[in-house]
């Protein structure tokens, strides 16, 4: 089993968690009830919508972490799963994804960005 397959499968189990489709159409997904929080899009490659806020609070440690790519004004970030540890690193942010989400969008904020599928190769910062 891939580390997407297995990391799909843990988080499959979390109530906040549903499966759906993404809306890149690529892959698979989960979602909470604000929002596409995961987009599983190859056996490697897993983005993740942390929100524009969370980004820049975490900004300097996301930026020295080995498997985050992002985007420059993406709102999503790539977690490139390589080890077993990039499983544990991908649920700790979708946790923090989740309490992002939880007062996202604020009113006025621009609309909902896609994910980073179809925005080129996400590279570290």
């Amino acid at each position: 089993m891939t580390l997407a397959l297995r990391a799909m499968a843990r988080l499959a189990n979390w109530p906040d968690l549903a499966e759906t489709l993404p809306s890149c159409g690529t892959g698979r997904a989960l979602r909470s009830e604000q929002a596409e929080i995961v987009h599983f899009h190859s056996e490697q490659d897993v983005d993740l919508h942390l929100t524009a806020p969370a980004i820049r609070r975490s900004e300097d440690y996301l930026k020295d972490v080995a498997a985050v790519r992002m985007v420059p004004g993406s709102h999503w970030v790539t977690i490139h799963l390589e080890v077993d540890s990039d499983i544990d690193l991908l649920l700790t942010l979708v946790s923090f994804a989740l309490h992002a989400h939880q007062s996202w969008p604020t009113p006025g904020a621009t609309p909902l960005p896609g994910c980073t599928e179809h925005r080129g190769m996400a590279l570290p910062l």
